[in-house]
């Protein structure tokens, strides 16, 4: 492994590429912070974020559907944002506070969002649910649940192969005006 000191780029004629410490393939101990918890992992620099939760760290409710970042599936979110954790890699993510649907229940009192899905039928085979509320309660938090044109849209990197939308919309819908009656945050 090449030496950690980086050269300070303003004084160095070094080039930017030989400026960035080489990591891999070998494994590195990283520290994430998943759902308020810290956690210690040694893994490869080029393993996602989906793969790190899933194998490394045993939360699999994070679902692996296309690992491309087409269907949704592995939304989580980072610092409050959401992200496609197929295409983010785990070693970007240290320093940052990662939520996976597993850190988003109250203790053991389910979030509002995954109770509406609950009442409204929004899942068929459940698969793509856990990707599905976390984009919801975000999209919520976001702005983005005026009407059902905007949830359509900004749900829209969230595939449900059992076409359960409009259920889906549905209990968007509630929790957004849930909130909005009671003037709280989603998160």
């Amino acid at each position: 492994m090449k030496e950690d000191v980086v050269p300070d780029h303003r004084t160095s004629p070094i080039g930017i590429a030989d400026q960035v410490r080489t990591l891999g393939p070998e494994p590195v101990r990283i520290q994430l912070s998943i759902n308020r918890e810290t956690r210690g992992l040694d893994v490869e620099p080029r393993v996602s974020l989906l793969d790190a939760l899933r194998e490394h760290l045993d939360l699999t409710g994070t679902k692996k559907g296309c690992d491309q970042g087409t269907c949704g599936a592995c939304t989580v979110w980072v610092d409050g944002r959401r992200v496609l954790a197929c295409l983010t890699l785990a070693i970007s993510c240290t320093g940052h506070e990662v939520t996976t649907i597993e850190g988003l229940a109250d203790d053991q009192r389910l979030h509002p969002m995954q109770q509406a899905f609950r009442k409204h039928d929004a899942f068929q085979c459940g698969y793509c649910t856990p990707g599905q509320i976390m984009s919801a309660v975000a999209l919520i938090e976001e702005g983005h649940a005026a009407d059902d044109a905007e949830i359509k849209e900004w749900m829209s990197g969230n595939i449900c192969r059992c076409a359960a939308y409009p259920n889906i919309r549905e209990a968007i819908r509630e929790v957004r005006d849930q909130a909005e009656e009671g003037g709280h945050a989603t998160h």
